[in-house]
């Protein structure tokens, strides 16, 4: 075979297209996909005219007033407690729903009970039920119990396993890990919970992160949760402080939402970058698995 045969082999794929065109496309459509947010951040420099009369990314002049007076909100409090409100219901959240999630993925994988088969089909029913269906029973049980207007309905529900989606994910995760370790581990005294410890976490380490950072992004996202159960300015949450300067006065300065929106964006940004490599690993894993 003579060289100039070889190069044209190796720059024609399988399918006979050259590899240039299907990048050329891949980063056509990664254009087109991320163009909005683009012009979000773009948008955040504008001023309320120039957002309404230009669909181009670039502004006229960058200032930052908008992020400043976003932040400022109009209300007596700064972006900085609504922040902080939301920390204070996401990472609670994360640590109840990680143990309680772990507990009961395990105890369906690894245990043989009475009814373990019936109980797992009804819990993965329980992921086809609309979230409103839900709400009206959810919201007089905390009124009974008195914990409308506090962050409680927003994290207690999860101490309770009841984001039935990750366990599905920790369940087929589990299930595609062999048990010789676990055998081994039992062999040399091991209980149930020591073994938990000490071999699953460790292993489960990949999918644990995809619960982080999905219930992160959910967590930080969620409004009608917040908008249901919180009835304090003080207490609001990102999600709906956004709403709020919305509709706090009759003209929007919708450069100051927008500003505060991309703000918004970089605490998941963040966390789903950071642990992009485990994340990714334990979404795939727990989808082929099983």
């Amino acid at each position: 075979m003579s060289a100039a045969a070889e190069m044209n082999e190796r720059a024609v794929g399988d399918d006979g297209h050259t590899p240039w065109l299907r990048y050329l496309m891949l980063a056509a459509t990664a254009i087109v996909m991320l163009y909005p947010l683009l012009w979000l951040v773009g948008a955040s420099f504008k001023s309320n005219s120039e957002i309404f009369t230009s669909a181009g990314f670039w502004p006229s002049r960058f200032s930052l007033d908008a992020y400043a007076k976003g932040w400022k909100t109009s209300t007596e409090y700064t972006f900085a407690t609504y922040f902080l409100n939301s920390f204070l219901i996401t990472i609670p959240r994360i640590i109840v729903t990680v143990i309680s999630c772990v507990l009961v993925a395990y105890a369906f994988a690894r245990f043989e009970f009475w009814g373990r088969k019936i109980l797992f089909s009804i819990m993965v029913g329980t992921m086809m039920l609309p979230l409103i269906v839900l709400r009206l029973p959810q919201y007089l049980v905390f009124r009974e119990l008195g914990w409308l207007d506090s962050y409680l309905p927003l994290i207690v529900p999860s101490a309770f396993a009841t984001d039935t989606f990750f366990v599905f994910m920790l369940v087929q995760f589990l299930r595609g890990i062999p048990r010789d370790m676990e055998e081994a581990a039992l062999i040399d005294g091991c209980n149930a919970l020591q073994l938990l410890w000490h071999i699953i976490v460790p292993l489960l380490k990949p999918a644990i992160i995809s619960v982080v950072v999905f219930q992160f992004i959910w967590t930080m996202n969620d409004f009608m949760g917040p908008l249901i159960y919180l009835a304090s300015v003080e207490k609001y949450p990102v999600s709906l402080a956004l709403k709020m300067s919305i509709g706090a006065t009759e003209e929007v300065e919708w450069a100051n939402v927008i500003a505060i929106s991309v703000v918004a964006l970089i605490p998941s940004v963040a966390v789903f970058f950071a642990a992009q490599k485990h994340f990714i690993e334990g979404a795939t894993s727990s989808g082929v698995k099983g």
